[in-house]
């Protein structure tokens, strides 16, 4: 879904018929994330959500070389030392993430580690690699985890997942993931790319505004600050859409719609 990446770099954008790409790409540390990354990422999600033509993001990396394929290493911890940086500036990342306007999908192509698990779970969905680790090993660093971080782990891995993740340091298999309900799906490297291109391509078939405020609503509600009056105007902006309508005409001649936005 994106050009040949250069061996070691900022993370990349690649914008491409609606989908934009995002590849954590420095391979050959695990594809670790210092400060720098951070804050390419956070200007990454501003073009995209500053970009109405892009309606699906997929967060992914670059695992050139690697035997087994390592998604993220996590945080480079020399980066607390950084003025200005540390816990505090990362959990800026996921935050930004989570709400992000296009629907997010992790596709988590590989073992994913501390801080990075976070941006997993910051994404709507996420397409698991079969043989894939994942450990939050923060407290085994003597460090108690950010508020929105731990949120995030209750919400996607409900109390007593978040309590094995962050009271034990215990890493997690694939297959305990997906039996958590973390992943559309769970699939071998043979079948990775076309089972990303059929989760892609079953998003964008969806209306865009309805699935754009849909979202939204889902998040209010996530995160306790729901407004009923809000909502109820979403949905009958959409009961009055023009999209809605197709959609009906659509379903009534057995054809797939063709939505317009509107």
């Amino acid at each position: 879904m994106s050009p040949s990446l250069p061996l070691a770099s900022l993370p990349i954008l690649h914008i491409d018929g609606g989908v934009a790409t995002l590849t954590l790409n420095r391979p050959a540390q695990r594809n670790r994330l210092e400060n720098a990354d951070l804050k390419a990422l956070l200007a990454h999600f501003d073009s995209v959500n500053r970009d109405a033509s892009v309606r699906v993001l997929v967060l992914t990396a670059n695992t050139s070389g690697h035997v087994q394929p390592v998604f993220c290493a996590g945080y480079d911890i020399g980066g607390f030392d950084e003025p200005g940086h540390g816990a505090r500036f990362f959990e800026d990342i996921p935050d930004a993430l989570a709400t992000v306007r296009p629907v997010s999908i992790c596709a988590l192509n590989g073992s994913v580690y501390g801080g990075a698990t976070d941006l997993a779970l910051a994404c709507d969905l996420r397409l698991g690699l079969q043989g894939t680790e994942w450990r939050m090993p923060a407290t085994a660093l003597g460090l108690h985890y950010y508020p929105s971080g731990l949120q995030r782990y209750v919400s996607r891995f409900g109390l007593a997942g978040a309590k094995r993740a962050f009271l034990t340091a215990r890493p997690f298999t694939a297959q305990q993931l997906d039996a958590m309900g973390l992943f559309e799906a769970l699939v071998g490297l043979d079948d990775w790319a076309a089972a990303l291109q059929a989760l892609v391509q079953d998003i964008l078939a969806l209306a865009p505004q309805a699935l754009q405020d849909t979202k939204k609503s889902l998040n209010d509600i996530e995160a306790g600050r729901a407004d009923m009056a809000q909502l109820r105007q979403r949905e009958q902006q959409s009961s009055q859409s023009a999209d809605f309508a197709e959609g009906r005409m659509a379903f009534a001649q057995r054809r797939a719609p063709v939505f317009t936005g509107r």
